[in-house]
Order: C-alpha cells, then sequence, then structure tokens
C-alpha cells in the first residue's frame, strides 16, 4: 500500500480478505476488512505509529471537520460518496480515506497511480462486485496521486463509481480541475485540505512525545528544538515527526533524556535559522529585504529571500511585499516590476513551495536590478494630502455626467471638449476643481522609463493649461 500520506491508520484492520482473482483486490493492494485499528509494532516509524484512529485524533481540516462538514458526515458514516482529496503532503488524506472505511464498516482497498495500471483498476472493481453481490461487503478504494492515471485510467472508474460499486476515495496533490477528467469529477465532492499550521505541528510533537505508541515519556523536547521542527516541517506532520523520531534515536544514543536544538541540527544536517516569524527577526529581516531591493543590492535581497524562505515565512506575505514595492520602490521607472511581481504572486498561489521559490527570486532580482523611482508613491500621498486637507473642491460643469434628463439644463457636459477630435490627442482644458488648478503631484525622474516621462509630463501639462 502507498504509504505518501502519514497518518494512515492501519490497513490490515481485520481478518485477512478471501484470495482475489488473478489481478484482483489482493493483486492491487487490498488492506482486508475495515474493523478496529490494531497496534501498529513498535518497530514501525514514529509516523506510522501516531496514525490518527479515531475523528478526534486528526490535526488540522476543521474547515471540513466542524460539525455537520460533508467531509465529517462521510467519515462518521452517513450519505456516502465518493471524494476526491485536494492538499499537500502530510495533510492525512490516506488517513480520511480509512476512517471512511471504518465508520462505514466498508473494506478498505488502496493502490497507488504510480504503479497500478487498468488491469488492476479493472482488477479490483471486479473484486468490489463480487464481493458486494456475495459476501454483501462493499469497498472502499483508496487511490493516491490519481492526477497521474491517464484519462483511460481514470474512465475505467466512471461505472464503479457511477453504481457505487466501490466507493472513491482518491487523492492527488495537483488542483483536480487540471488532472482529473470531468466525468469523474463531477460524480465525486472535491474537498480542498489545508498544509498544517504551525500550531498543529507543535500539537502531533507533543502528542508523539507522550504517547504510548510514540515515545512514551522517555524524552523531552526544548522549546527552540520544537520551534525548529516545526519550521522545518512546513505543515506537513509526517516531515515533523520523521525529523523528531531521528533526532529521538540520536538523543538514545547518546543517553541523552532532552532533545536539544543541537541534537536536532546534527541529525537533519539543517542548520536552525534564527528568525521568529512573530517577533523581531521577521520586521528586522523583511525590513532588510525591502531596503536591499531599494538599495539595488541583488545578493543581499536575495540573501534575505533566502533566509525567510528557510525559516518557513508565508510566501504569499513574500509576494505580498514584492508586489508593493514593484511599485513604491521601481514605479514607472520599470513599468514591468509591477508585472513580474504580480505574476510572481499568482505562481507562487497557483504552484506552492518550494517551486515557488524561484517565481519569489526573479521577481526580487527583476526589481532589486531595476531603475528606481519613488514618484508614484509621491504622487498619490501627495493627492491623498490635498483630498485630506480639505482641497477636493466641485468638479468642473463640462467634466460633469450628461447621460440623464435634465442634465443639460444643469449645465452638465455643457463645453466639453473631446480630444480625440484634435490631431495631437490633448487640448486645452480644465480637468481639476478651481483650487487644484497647477498643483503637480506626479514629478518623474530621469531613471529608466520615467526619463521620456520627465519630458513629455511637463509638455502635456502646458499644452493642456493653454500655455503654449
Amino acid at each position: 500500500m502507498a504509504q505518501d500520506e502519514l497518518f494512515t491508520v492501519n490497513p490490515d484492520l481485520g481478518p485477512a480478505p478471501e484470495p482475489a482473482d488473478a489481478g484482483g483486490a489482493d493483486a492491487a493492494g487490498s488492506a482486508g476488512r475495515a474493523a478496529e485499528p490494531q497496534a501498529d509494532p513498535a518497530s514501525s516509524p514514529l509516523a506510522v505509529r501516531m496514525r490518527p484512529r479515531t475523528l478526534d485524533e486528526v490535526v488540522g481540516q476543521q474547515h471540513l471537520l466542524r460539525e455537520g462538514a460533508p467531509l465529517r458526515r462521510l467519515v462518521e458514516g452517513a450519505a456516502p460518496a465518493s471524494v476526491l482529496l485536494y492538499g499537500p503532503p502530510g495533510t492525512g488524506k490516506t488517513t480520511l480515506a480509512n476512517l471512511v472505511s471504518i465508520a462505514t464498516g466498508r473494506r478498505f482497498v488502496a493502490m497507488s497511480a504510480l504503479s497500478a495500471g487498468v488491469k488492476e483498476v479493472r482488477g479490483v472493481i471486479e473484486e468490489a462486485r463480487r464481493r458486494r453481490l456475495y459476501n454483501t461487503e462493499n469497498t472502499v478504494l483508496f487511490i493516491d496521486e490519481v492526477h497521474r492515471f491517464s484519462k483511460t485510467q481514470q474512465d475505467a472508474l466512471l461505472g464503479a463509481v457511477e453504481d457505487r460499486t466501490v466507493l472513491l476515495v482518491a487523492a492527488t496533490t495537483e488542483n483536480p480541475s487540471f488532472s482529473v477528467v470531468s466525468p469523474l469529477l463531477s460524480r465525486s465532492l472535491v474537498l480542498q485540505l489545508r498544509s498544517l499550521t504551525d500550531d498543529d505541528i507543535a500539537a502531533l510533537l507533543e502528542r508523539a512525545l507522550a504517547d504510548e505508541r510514540g515515545l512514551a515519556g522517555e524524552l523531552t523536547l526544548t522549546e527552540d528544538a520544537r520551534a525548529h521542527l516545526v519550521r522545518l516541517a512546513g505543515g506537513d506532520a509526517r516531515r515533523a515527526l520523521t525529523a523528531l523520531e531521528a533526532a529521538a534515536d540520536a538523543a538514545a544514543a547518546t543517553e541523552h533524556k532532552t532533545i536539544d536544538l543541537a541534537i536536532v541540527e546534527s541529525t537533519v544536517d539543517k542548520a536552525a535559522v534564527r528568525y521568529d516569524r512573530d517577533g523581531d527577526q521577521h520586521y528586522d529581516v523583511i525590513s532588510a529585504f525591502i531596503k536591499s531591493i531599494r538599495g539595488s543590492d541583488v545578493d543581499a535581497a536575495l540573501h534575505y529571500l533566502a533566509r525567510m524562505i528557510e525559516a518557513g515565512e508565508d510566501p504569499r506575505f513574500l509576494a505580498r511585499r514584492l508586489v508593493v514595492h514593484a511599485s513604491e520602490d521601481v514605479g514607472l521607472a520599470d513599468p514591468s516590476a509591477l508585472q513580474a511581481a504580480v505574476a510572481a504572486a499568482h505562481a507562487v498561489q497557483f504552484i506552492g513551495m518550494p517551486e515557488g521559490r524561484l517565481a519569489l527570486a526573479q521577481a526580487t532580482i527583476h526589481l532589486a536590478t531595476a531603475p528606481k523611482s519613488n514618484a508614484v508613491v509621491t504622487a498619490i500621498d501627495s493627492a491623498l494630502a490635498d483630498v485630506r486637507a480639505g482641497s477636493a473642491g466641485t468638479v468642473p460643469a463640462h467634466l460633469r455626467d450628461g447621460h440623464y434628463a435634465g442634465a443639460k439644463k444643469l449645465g452638465n457636459a455643457q463645453g466639453y471638449r473631446y480630444p480625440h477630435n484634435v490631431p495631437e490627442g490633448v487640448l486645452a482644458q480644465q480637468y481639476p476643481p478651481d483650487e487644484l488648478v497647477g498643483h503637480d503631484y506626479y514629478q518623474p525622474t530621469q531613471r529608466g522609463g520615467e526619463r521620456p516621462l520627465a519630458e513629455r509630463v511637463p509638455r502635456l501639462r502646458r499644452t493642456i493649461r493653454g500655455e503654449r
């Protein structure tokens, strides 16, 4: 059985199933009848021993497991329906599939799209149909990495899902809208799992330290070691528990009863980044990152970016700062900077980490090496200062809306001159309120893309104001 999800309830849940025909359930990785889960052997990895065996032990995904939510109702055995679970690794997709099989009293069969083909899929379906007919035994079919199935392989599931020969629970780390065929999507609930929070990971570590299935209270964990394990996990529970187990083995080998930061660093071969996402380091490093971009030091900017990425900073936060500073520090000196920053933000949202680091780095390099101008932020802040000081003024009559009955009698839109009626496309006409005529907010620099604007904007102002 594929173990790509942490917290899989023990698949050997009861009496062994009857021998399957060639290519049937056992050949595809049958896991037997669902029943009360048995303890995993002490030799099993910590991540396996600590897999939740009841819904109450599941950490995270509260948006899907609250009272009345579809997934909770499914796990509790009500309204069985096939499900596509979409989310990052280590968030409990296999666990939930097992819990569905336990709750509904169904036999659990697991297969991985990495190794199974159409023959294996059809064999599982035939075995499920036979058991349903002769043993009145229903089957939960769990398919991991379902996005790796071809269209033909996915189509082979449709009939069995439609008539509920199997209750399909499929897992994918990719958006199913792009990787799963439409007919299968329409027959399934699509539920998105989220990365576990830092608090979720910390709770799992504490449980593993204390639980008899885990380290049974034999070791303690210092605060800085715990914080480092949480950062290393990146929302992946399996990763956190695997690292904890390695550190625990190292501590036991040296007869230590406490796992400290040095032990964790030595076992995972990864130094802790001194960075507190809620404290001074967060503000200091992001400040240094922004000022390095503003100062055009691309190497320093990349250093601080790497430091934040390695420390587990939210990549969406980093992307937002890049978008802000594309306008604040670069502006129209390089109009493509904002496009690059927005593209990086979309890329991070779309593909996530670690691949998202490339888009963040590309945008950082673009902004750091671009010509700089703060004329955009100066312009809008100057305009806002006037408005806040009460300099709003009345909109000139010729600029007001004239598209309603009675507008003409009020003088609205009368005398407006249409710029496209002159060859230059610019003509003399008052646009601001009377009290703001001559207030020049935008002052382009002589750098980058603003250099031609520094010549063009004064000419435009002279023409508009009839000064030529």
